[in-house]
Parts: C-alpha cells; structure tokens; sequence
C-alpha cells in the first residue's frame, strides 16, 4: 500500500510504498519506494494560510489539494511502474484545524478525489473518530511504535512539531512535546535558507537567556498528557523568537535549539520510567540536525538515555509508513488509535473509505 504524509513543517507530501506482513501478531515492514515531492511557493503559501480562508475557500482548497496529492500519487506509480501493485493508499492529508477541546479537526485532502484520480480505494481522515470520542486526536503514530518499533524505550519524531512515545507498564504514553521544525525552519527563511542545515547556524550562536526563559514559562509545558498542539498554537507558542527582529538569527536559532532539546529532556524525565538503560528512536526531519541531536544526546546522557538514528529512508518516511498501517488496520477493522494516548472514551477505528468504484 501507499501512505502518505504532509507534515506542520511544510517541506512537501511523503510517498511511501510499502509492504506490510502480520505474521502471528508479529509486524514487519518494507519502504520500497519513496519520495517527498516539494511543495512550490503557491502550495506552501496556501497551505501555510489555510486556515484563516472563509468557508467556500477552504472547500475548494480541500477539493484543490485532494486533487494534487491524487495527481503527485499517480505521477509516482507511473514512476516506479506500480500499476496494479498498490491495494490502497491511506492519506494523512494536512492539518489546518485542530480543536479537540470542541470534538473538531480536520485535515486538507479531499480523500474521494484522491480515490478518483488514482482508481484504488483511499482511506483518510485518520484522525476525526478519536476525537468524535473526546480524545485528542494526536499522537496517532504510537500504533506504529508499538507494532513496528516495538524494541526501544522512546521514540521520538521531531518534524514541525516534536512528539514522543513512552514505553510504559502501564501503557504507552504519547503527547506532543514543544513546537520545533517549523520554528526553526521560519528563523531560517529569514537569511534566504529553507532550514538551518545541520543546525550550522545555530551551533555558532548564542543562547537569549530572557527569550528562553519566556519560551519555556508557557502554560502548555505544565499540562500533564494526553495533550497535542495545532501548527497555530506551536507557531504562536514561539512568538517571542518570531517577533524578536533585533537579535542575530544564529542566536535565535541556538535558542530554539535549546528549547526543544530541553522541554524533550524534561518530558523523559516527568514521565519516563526509571530505567538503568533505555533507548531512544529519533526521526523526522529534525534527525538530520546534527547539532539538535548531539545537544539532546548531552541532556539525556545523564539519565542514561542512549540516542538511536536509523537509516534515512526511515528518518524521512517513518510517519508515511505508519499512515500505511493505520490504513491496514482500519481496513481490517482493528484498532488503530489507543484511548491511553489520546484521553478518548475508547480505542478506535480511524478513518474513512473511499471506494472509486
């Protein structure tokens, strides 16, 4: 099957092929392919300013990048002669709204259009029946750390927004940590660059003591999980950063760094068991940042977290392969959304089906 993955930090839509097996209640997994088609300027910009568009204009730009994504998955298919390879494809879409508080979410991506332009049944809308139950909605990854990634502790996914997973006896753990990528990626559009390459810049940089402390006095960092954040929220969260135009950017970058890499910190510490060992799975783009990952890497030394980063092909494409196999699930009817991690009234069944017919 085909997963697919927009993400907060707007760098364009995964496509993953996978193979999927179930073997005894045992997962293996396979990325055969895989792409992250850019988004062009008109696409990130109607992306990024979704959510503030009038109803009509929301719905044609559902319908609009349903479309596109139907057209970018056949363009891949044709690519990598898949014709009569792919059973379905599940679709993440992307997040413009996100309102647990009101039973609310919703993700761009038309899914029937998907399903029209591609002929092969497209499941989407992943998230709306956890929080139809009250839940949260966020994480929705877990289901994949605990059937794919079972072996490590923590798992952690830093892309526009950095999530985690918490092995626990009691049942896994799993909230949304601190804004991250998208932060970084703004600061970064300010000196003409799309990220900050290796955390280049802001391993030159200097931390903003005041600005800091500020960042880290926000409300959300006292809620205790289950808890998630919308790209608006995540992005009004870092306004002092962003509103700061007198600072150097190496500085305001170094900043941020420290931030995520210390509210990471302190969430393995807050809910984490105590363990002698534990291991630690980071993706999403922020994976690639060397400097974040050695900083992260220092903070948890102490409490003997050890830092793992796969292969590349599973830093880039873990969440498109996880959409797959809630996709899988959803088509056998289990469950592919855990109560435990979300605060819903019950595990659920998320997603929609869309047959092309």
């Amino acid at each position: 099957m085909i997963g697919l993955m927009s993400g907060s930090s707007l760098d364009g839509l995964d496509i993953a092929y996978v193979q999927l097996e179930e073997v005894r209640g045992k997962w293996e997994y396979t990325i055969l392919q895989a792409e992250c088609i850019p988004y062009d300027r008109q696409w990130s910009a109607a992306l990024k300013g979704a959510a503030a568009l009038p109803v009509p204009h929301m719905l044609r730009l559902h319908t609009a990048y349903g479309r596109y994504t139907g057209e970018a998955v056949r363009a891949f298919m044709e690519k990598h002669d898949l014709e009569h390879k792919v059973h379905f494809i599940a679709s993440h879409g992307h997040t413009v709204f996100h309102e647990p508080a009101s039973n609310t979410t919703f993700q761009l991506g038309d899914g029937a259009s998907i399903a029209a332009i591609c002929a092969l049944p497209v499941i989407s809308d992943l998230r709306a029946m956890d929080v139809a139950h009250g839940g949260q909605g966020a994480p929705i990854v877990p289901v994949g750390d605990r059937l794919l990634f079972g072996s490590y502790d923590l798992l952690l996914n830093i892309g526009g927004i950095a999530n985690i997973t918490i092995r626990r006896p009691d049942g896994d753990l799993a909230f949304d940590v601190c804004p991250a990528n998208q932060v970084i990626n703004a600061l970064a559009g300010r000196v003409g660059k799309t990220m900050d390459e290796n955390g280049a810049i802001a391993r030159t940089g200097s931390i903003l003591p005041g600005i800091l402390a500020t960042l880290e006095a926000e409300e959300y960092y006292s809620q205790v999980p289950p808890r998630s954040l919308s790209n608006e929220q995540a992005m009004q969260m870092a306004d002092a950063l962003l509103a700061d135009d007198t600072s150097e950017i190496k500085d305001l970058l170094r900043t941020t760094t420290a931030l995520i890499a210390g509210r990471i910190t302190d969430a393995v510490v807050r809910y984490a068991p105590s363990r002698e060992q534990a291991t630690m799975l980071v993706t999403g783009g922020g994976a690639f940042n060397t400097f974040l990952v050695d900083e992260l890497q220092t903070l948890l030394a102490p409490y003997g977290v050890t830092l793992s980063v796969p292969d590349a092909a599973v830093v880039q494409y873990k969440e498109a392969l996880v959409m797959a196999l809630i996709g899988v699930l959803r088509w056998r009817e289990e469950a592919n959304v855990f109560s435990s991690v979300t605060g819903s009234s019950k595990d659920s069944v998320g997603g929609a089906l869309w047959l092309p017919g």
